[in-house]
């Protein structure tokens, strides 16, 4: 995402344009007719960074906002010299732990975050738990990093969830993500297996792993309890029908299904590891977000989820830090902060 300061506005009024490496994601027809798209045309990041470059030159933006790892360190490395009036934010999504484990030299990449973070107009992180990780391995200003929590749509969610009946009389549990070790499918697949045949799995998302998760559920003998439901535009109908949303990841950030899925007034069952889901919870209301070690524990809260006929969506569960207004107030308030102008 870029921020450029347009003729006749002052700093506090800015333009804003997006920057992709291709037209090709499931997401793009989100992005609203009003914003400008600038197509790099290159399949891979380590292909993108001089056309980047000469674009950024090209725009001249303000500010540039960058979201994924390793996406950060490359824009930070590729545009280190020669941008002196643009401010570049970085926003890490995960614990560097999680992160490291995606390379295949975390050493020479925990190096670089040593030596390019620093370098950040600002360091953005979803939670605090991520924030402290980060603290305590670079030497960035603390006046430069900011905790920004995930923003929610609330309106535009209830909406698309709206008249959303229940499935069945049955309980229904949802999950969604890609279908990766990351979010552990494998072990809530085990796990719901202790649960009555009555209940119901419903999993949105796809991924690598959606054949070996298939013949999983075949060999637990709940393949007919469990449906595997791809990638879908409106997976906020799904939550709102539920009876509970889980979560059995094993490493996260801020998990942006589950906080949709408390903006349809669906609670959420997770594990620790599921990022910044306790600092949700924390905020939330009794019981809207527990936080259960996988195994038994998670078994017997599963256990406890009743059958809801109530309309859907219920009443929102989200806390306020999360809504839409709030966290772009916020935003805001770091763009025009004294560590970052």
């Amino acid at each position: 995402m870029m921020l450029k300061l347009a003729n006749g506005l002052d700093r506090d009024h800015f333009e804003v344009s997006i920057v992709v490496l291709d037209e090709s994601g499931p997401l793009h027809s989100e992005v609203g007719s009003h914003i400008p798209v600038h197509c790099i045309d290159r399949p891979r990041a380590r292909t993108a960074l001089f056309p980047l470059r000469r674009m950024l030159k090209q725009i001249s933006p303000a500010f540039v906002v960058t979201t994924m790892g390793y996406f950060n360190l490359f824009v930070l490395l590729a545009c280190r010299f020669g941008f002196s009036k643009t401010k570049f934010l970085v926003r890490e999504a995960n614990n560097l732990d999680a992160t490291l484990r995606a390379f295949r030299y975390p050493n020479f990449v925990r190096l670089l975050y040593k030596m390019l973070y620093p370098r950040a107009a600002a360091v953005i992180c979803p939670s605090e738990a991520i924030l402290d990780n980060l603290a305590g391995e670079f030497a960035v200003p603390g006046t430069r990093m900011h905790v920004l929590r995930n923003p929610v749509d609330v309106t535009e969610i209830r909406k698309a969830a709206a008249d959303s009946a229940p499935m069945s009389r049955e309980v229904t549990y949802v999950a969604a993500g890609r279908l990766t070790e990351q979010k552990g499918f494998d072990r809530l697949l085990d796990m719901f297996a202790e649960l009555p045949a009555t209940s119901r799995l419903k999993i949105l998302g796809d991924g690598p792993l959606l054949s070996s998760l298939r013949r999983q559920a075949d060999a637990l003998e709940i393949s007919e309890r469990v449906e595997f439901l791809g990638f879908r535009d409106n997976p906020w109908w799904f939550y709102a029908q539920a009876d509970a949303f889980v979560m059995s990841s094993r490493w996260e950030g801020m998990p942006n299904a589950a906080l949709e899925a408390l903006a349809c007034g669906t609670p959420v069952i997770a594990t620790p590891e599921s990022g910044g889901i306790g600092e949700v919870a924390a905020m939330a209301a009794v019981d809207a977000v527990r936080v259960v070690e996988a195994g038994d524990a998670f078994v017997a809260v599963l256990s406890s989820i009743t059958h809801c006929g109530e309309p859907r969506p219920r009443p929102s569960l989200l806390p306020d830090a999360f809504k839409l207004p709030n966290v772009s107030r916020q935003f805001e308030r770091i763009l025009v902060s004294d560590a970052v102008a």
